[in-house]
C-alpha cells in the first residue's frame, strides 16, 4: 500500500482535508478505472480535476501532493494515497458492498491487476497516436527538468522507480516521437493479453466467470482506449468486443470513459485522415 507519509507532503493544506476527495484527469485510463469503481460501490467523493494536457501535475503544488506526478491521488481525511490499484483495495475493504475484489482471489486479482498496471506506458503510446494524435511531447524541457529536480520522496526515502520512467517516457517522446516499431510492440503486448481475456470469457460473462469484478473495470477502460484508436476487436478477440460492449451499456461505465466532445470530434477526424492515408492502428501493426 502506497501511503504517502507526512513528510513526503509539501502541499500541506490538503492535510486537513476531510472526506474522499480524488485528485483525476478525465482521459487518465487510471483515473477513469477509479472513478468507475466508486460509480459501482455507491461512495461520494469530491473530485478535482487536473488539466493533463497542460501538465498540471508538474506543477510544485500538485508534486507536493504527489511527487510522482500523476493521477489519481486519494486524500482521505488528510491521509495521502497515490497508487491507483492500492487505493481499490483500501476502498474494497472500506466499502465492502458490492465486492469487487472477492476475499477468497484478492491475491490473483492484484496480481492481474499488476499486469494490467505493467501495461500502462504501453497503452499511453497508442493512445498518445491513435486516440490523442500525439506524437511529440507536451511536457517542455523546463517541465522535465523541474520534475526531475524535485525532491520527492515516497515513505520518506528517495523515490526513482515510476518517477525515471516517467522522465525516460518524455525524453523518448521528444527525441524520437512515436515509431511504428514502438507502435507494434505495444500492440502486441495487448494482443497477448486480449487473447487471454477471450479465453477467459468463454467461461462467463466476466473476467472471472460470473461475477463482474475489478478486473472487468480495469480491462474495459483499456479496452475501450484502444476501441477509440481503432484496435480491431470484432475481427480478432469477438468475446472481448460483446463484453465491452455489454459493459458500455452501463452509464456507470461508460460517462467516464467517454472523451470531451472536442476530442471526440478530433478523433472522428484523425480516424478518417488515418483511413485515407492507410496509416491507422490495424495498418500500421499489421492486423
Amino acid at each position: 500500500m502506497v501511503q504517502l507519509i507526512d513528510s513526503d507532503i509539501r502541499s500541506r493544506e490538503i492535510l486537513e482535508w476531510q472526506g474522499l476527495h480524488l485528485f483525476h484527469g478525465r482521459m487518465s485510463s487510471c483515473s477513469q478505472k477509479l472513478r468507475i469503481f466508486l460509480n459501482l460501490k455507491g461512495i461520494d467523493w469530491q473530485g478535482h480535476e487536473m488539466n493533463l494536457a497542460e501538465s498540471e501535475t508538474y506543477t510544485d503544488w500538485f508534486l507536493g501532493i504527489n511527487p510522482r506526478g500523476l493521477v489519481p491521488v486519494l486524500v482521505w481525511d488528510g491521509a495521502v494515497h497515490i497508487e491507483s490499484n492500492d487505493i481499490l483495495a483500501l476502498l474494497d475493504q472500506a466499502f465492502p458492498e458490492p465486492r469487487l475484489i472477492p476475499a477468497s482471489r484478492d491475491a490473483e486479482i492484484m496480481a492481474l491487476l499488476q499486469h494490467e498496471d505493467d501495461l500502462h506506458l504501453d497503452l499511453r503510446t497508442l493512445s498518445f497516436r491513435f486516440v490523442l494524435g500525439r506524437t511529440k511531447s507536451n511536457k517542455t524541457s523546463e517541465q522535465l527538468a523541474r520534475y526531475s529536480a524535485y525532491p520527492a520522496t515516497v515513505g520518506g526515502v528517495p523515490d526513482r522507480d515510476k518517477r525515471e520512467k516517467e522522465r525516460v517516457f518524455y525524453d523518448r517522446l521528444a527525441a524520437e516521437g512515436l515509431s511504428d516499431a514502438a507502435v507494434r510492440a505495444a500492440a502486441a503486448k495487448f494482443r497477448n493479453a486480449f487473447d487471454d481475456l477471450e479465453r477467459r470469457l468463454s467461461a462467463g460473462p466476466y473476467f472471472l466467470g460470473e461475477a463482474l469484478s475489478v478486473l472487468d473495470i480495469a480491462w474495459y477502460v483499456y479496452a475501450t482506449r484502444l476501441h477509440l484508436g481503432g484496435y480491431p476487436f470484432a475481427a480478432l478477440h469477438p468475446r472481448v468486443e460483446n463484453w465491452r460492449e455489454t459493459l458500455d451499456a452501463d452509464e456507470r461505465f461508460a460517462r467516464e470513459v467517454a472523451p470531451p466532445p472536442p476530442l471526440a470530434d478530433s478523433i472522428v477526424r484523425n480516424q478518417a485522415d488515418w483511413k485515407s492515408a492507410g496509416t491507422t492502428m490495424a495498418d500500421v501493426v499489421g492486423f
